[in-house]
């Protein structure tokens, strides 16, 4: 079976991003028995900017679409989505825009035990944001999500009190912004072809098989 390796730009926040993340599940689900798949986490922030305290998140993102009335329709939209694949998005129980910054960091240090102790991460901050209206620029709901996911508490309360691996996550966003990456969900595979944005299931397995199908007539090529 081929294997394929998928660099998935994102940020907590991105409510694209949490959507494209349940349509690459459904598209795995459809192609499990052609395509093996691994998955890393890379980050990015759409709101650097925010300060470690975090913004009123109703007020700042009403500013950002251009009024509450673009909000609503955008929130309309995301929720008709999200029930489609399985999330319930609850925007009105955000109340802080956080700054994300410590958030990959744990998705950092998350990789660093395994890829299945990072997705469930990933996850749980996802779900924490976007159905739970959690703070996840909060250090206490990291924690929480940290020993949801089978971390050690006391290890990454020590990590977080510091600055380990800002310089590295900071650098990761760079180096995508670099690659080009202006928004987020983006999809590296084999670090060779991107897909940018929430795709339907059915264009990511049918990319999954198409990469899957060169892999083979390369290798082919080369005996």
């Amino acid at each position: 079976m081929d294997r394929i390796t998928i660099d998935l730009v994102s940020d907590v926040v991105c409510p694209w991003c949490y959507l494209g993340k349940a349509r690459l599940e459904l598209a795995l689900a459809e192609v499990q028995d052609e395509v093996s798949v691994d998955i890393n986490w890379r980050p990015y922030q759409l709101n650097p900017d925010y300060p470690p305290e975090g913004v009123d998140q109703q007020v700042e993102l009403a500013k950002k679409l251009g009024g509450k009335e673009n909000m609503d329709r955008a929130h309309a939209q995301l929720r008709a989505l999200g029930a489609e694949v399985g999330i319930a998005f609850d925007f009105e129980a955000i109340k802080v825009g956080p700054n994300t910054l410590d958030a990959h960091r744990l998705i950092h240090w998350a990789g660093q035990e395994s890829r299945e102790t990072q997705g469930r991460v990933v996850d749980l901050l996802f779900k924490a944001n976007f159905e739970e209206g959690e703070n996840v620029g909060d250090k206490d709901v990291l924690l929480n999500i940290a020993e949801k996911a089978g971390l050690s508490r006391p290890v990454i309360e020590t990590l977080l009190s510091g600055d380990a691996d800002v310089s590295h996550v900071l650098a990761e966003i760079d180096s995508a912004r670099q690659m080009g990456v202006n928004g987020v969900p983006f999809f590296i595979f084999d670090q060779q072809y991107a897909v940018s944005g929430a795709q339907p299931p059915s264009d990511l397995a049918n990319a999954l098989r198409e990469i899957a199908k060169a892999k083979a007539e390369a290798l082919r090529n080369l005996n």
